[in-house]
């Protein structure tokens, strides 16, 4: 074996701990900006009742019809503040650690490893964490570790062999093993642009990130559901972070690539176990210490994304109780905004996404269909389905131009919100009466199939 090669293979433990407390930020200056907001709010919703009861009609078919136009204006209202009032340091090379935590990835470990180190950067290494591993990937990662070939020069690639514990773990380990200032964790199964470090860690010149949330694109594109996928994470979530970006409170950091001030992971505790969604915990947490949270949208992971529809609700089902649970886990910070304010305002939005909108959407669907009917309304369905259609024909051309991505992802558009985004709902809606019912839940492994770019 060539020297360059001899790198150890390491097994640590590491123990999870939780993060202490939430910082205290000026409670007068917050309270004094809640009793402002509150009579401000208070003052309009008061206009608006004074306004329009004098033209009100009491009987059963104005009631009908006057909820009806109310609801739909509302609805449309809530749609658009979601799509566009809530869208709209060179020279700085710090070492970085690239922690890489992968459970029977075999077919996609080498391929991901191989690709960073492809990365338009010269100051990193990556650390490779086997989460005991039941397949060939042990053996896999073995043959990458050693000083590998780079872009401008060599990487060392270090193997860790732990016990099966869960991703949280895994990248505990590999955190507590680095030695950088900034990690980047990310799955086995992504690939990540050349750009990625280069874009991100330029935001650490300031010393108030403590992380900085990538762009995840689907990598297994050119059917049904995988094209709704990725129209979804350009229109439905980057969209939502580069929003959350002007604040510096982006709510959650994605699994595909994250990058943290390792000091920032330190303050909030290490990721924690007791969650199905790890990295919208460790955000709260993070959050929660002061430390302020970018989006770089070209600091980009290619993921593969569920190509059936059994896949697809199975992840989602993840995704809903693995963030109640996170919510659940901050609750405090619902009910007491003095806490941390920031903090605040991005776990009420989590809780909005994942118990209001989905009850909303499925209501409204039902209600409109349900009034068009019985009431006589029934021409006004399909103008009522233009509408939205055409709010996210217009979305999707507006994210799409801007991530300059495939245009060709546009006409779905047309089918998104009726088809797959109600879908999504359903499943969401299932999930929640599940977690609050305490029905028990286990990870899964979505099947990889190994795709390249």
């Amino acid at each position: 074996m060539n020297v360059r090669q001899k790198i150890r293979q390491t097994s640590i433990t590491v123990k999870n701990t939780e993060a202490s407390a939430g910082v205290q930020e000026d409670k007068k200056r917050i309270i004094l900006r809640r009793i402002a907001l509150s009579g401000f709010l208070s003052v309009g919703m008061l206009a608006i009742i004074g306004y329009t009861l004098p033209y009100t009609v009491l009987s059963i078919s104005a009631l009908f019809e006057y909820a009806t136009l109310v609801s739909l204006f509302i609805f449309l209202t809530v749609l658009l503040f979601r799509y566009f009032v809530v869208n709209d340091m060179e020279g700085y090379f710090p070492f970085v650690s690239i922690i890489v935590p992968v459970y029977n990835e075999g077919l996609l470990v080498g391929e991901s490893v191989r690709s960073l180190l492809e990365l338009d950067y010269s100051n990193y290494e990556i650390i490779i964490i086997n989460d005991g591993s039941t397949d060939n990937t042990a053996e896999v990662a073995k043959t990458l570790v050693g000083y590998q070939k780079g872009r401008y020069s060599d990487v060392k690639v270090s193997l860790i062999n732990k016990p099966n514990g869960g991703k949280a773990r895994a990248l505990n380990a590999g955190i507590s093993y680095s030695k950088a200032e900034i990690v980047l964790c990310m799955d086995g199964d992504s690939q990540l642009s050349e750009d990625t470090l280069r874009m991100a860690v330029r935001h650490f010149s300031d010393p108030e990130i403590g992380a900085v949330a990538g762009n995840v694109k689907v990598m297994n594109r050119k059917k049904l559901f995988t094209d709704l996928q990725a129209l979804e994470y350009i229109e439905g979530l980057n969209m939502a972070r580069a929003a959350q970006s002007f604040f510096k409170l982006v709510n959650i950091i994605p699994g595909p690539i994250g990058l943290f001030r390792k000091k920032a992971i330190e303050d909030a505790g290490y990721y924690s176990s007791d969650t199905f969604a790890e990295d919208a915990d460790l955000t709260l947490k993070i959050l929660a210490h002061s430390w302020k949270i970018y989006y770089e949208p070209r600091a980009i992971s290619y993921t593969e994304a569920p190509e059936k529809l059994q896949q697809l609700l199975k992840q989602r089902y993840r995704w809903t109780r693995g963030i109640l649970q996170a919510i659940r886990k901050h609750k405090a910070l619902l009910i007491n905004p003095t806490i941390n304010f920031g903090d605040s305002v991005i776990l009420w939005m989590m809780f909005y996404e994942a118990l209001i909108w989905p009850a909303m959407n499925i209501f409204s669907n039902l209600f409109f269909i349900f009034v068009a009917l019985v009431y006589g309304f029934s021409s006004l369905i399909f103008f009522w389905w233009a509408l939205l259609a055409l709010l996210d024909l217009t979305s999707a051309i507006y994210c799409v131009a801007v991530e300059k991505e495939e245009f060709r992802l546009i006409p779905y558009a047309l089918v998104y919100r009726m088809f797959f985004i109600l879908t999504i709902d359903i499943c969401k809606a299932m999930s929640t009466v599940e977690e609050f019912l305490g029905f028990e839940m286990t990870w899964g492994k979505l099947e990889r199939i190994g795709t390249t770019n």
